[in-house]
């Protein structure tokens, strides 16, 4: 009876916190398109629009600044893309020496050869998809970059905020993706610390998911026309969420 109770607690508490973290992310979703002024992300993406018009108005001769904050940004996602990178190796030389260390009988769980390399597959693909959105992070990092320093372009401004913007959303989804490698990690300790860990993820991303700042509505003093890019105006915003600003 115990031996049955043991194999079959992976298949309740597992599939029980993988649907606790999906059901809030759908929630965090359904926040972000329908009520965006009480999500950090929505608080986020409004300093980064006036970030965007802010830099519009500044000459060409002060992009430098701008240029920084972009590079810094694609910097920063392209390394987590390469930790991840790092990691997807790490765990494939893992399952090509058939290791035997979360299969002691001190893990209370199904630890049986199929689960285990079931296991193994699913931090995979947390950290493959992790890559993936920190790699495109970055395309969009770059691609904006190209947006501001095109001579005599006539880029319309929510072109260049919904690069920025997308931008971010990947940046965000990478991270989401380590948050969710690091409960599939646990499991690996047997599906109780798994579950443990997604409530307490949950909890945690809720405490810095949820914004009570009403959004500052940003007054920028108009030198030009904030319509369309001139010249080799620039814009930029921070990947993690900081906004920056130049002043003249």
């Amino acid at each position: 009876m115990m031996s049955f109770q043991k194999e079959h607690l992976d298949l309740v508490l597992v599939p029980s916190g993988l649907l606790i973290m999906f059901a809030y992310h759908l929630f965090l979703l359904y926040r972000c398109l329908n009520l965006p002024h009480t999500t950090v992300i929505g608080f986020e993406n409004n300093d980064k629009k006036a970030w965007v018009e802010r830099i519009m108005q500044i000459d060409k001769k002060d992009l430098n600044p701008v240029i920084i904050v972009i590079s810094s940004n694609t910097s920063a996602a392209t390394v987590l893309a390469s930790i991840s990178l790092i990691l997807c190796s790490l765990i494939g030389a893992w399952i090509a020496n058939n290791s035997t260390i979360f299969q002691s009988e001190l893990i209370y769980g199904d630890t049986r050869p199929s689960t285990m390399a079931i296991k193994y597959i699913s931090l995979l693909i947390c950290f493959l998809l992790a890559f993936s959105c920190f790699v495109q992070s970055s395309r969009y990092f770059i691609h904006t970059n190209y947006l501001i320093s095109t001579p005599d372009s006539d880029v319309p401004i929510k072109s260049i905020e919904s690069t920025i913007i997308r931008a971010g959303d990947f940046w965000s989804l990478g991270l989401r993706a380590l948050y969710l490698a690091t409960t599939l990690l646990l499991w690996l300790f047997g599906p109780i610390p798994m579950f443990a860990t997604s409530v307490s993820m949950v909890l945690l991303l809720h405490f810095l998911d949820t914004n009570t700042t009403p959004l500052h509505r940003h007054n920028s003093h108009k030198k030009k026309p904030l319509g369309r890019v001139r010249g080799t105006n620039n814009y930029g915003s921070h990947g993690c969420g900081v906004t920056c600003e130049v002043k003249h």
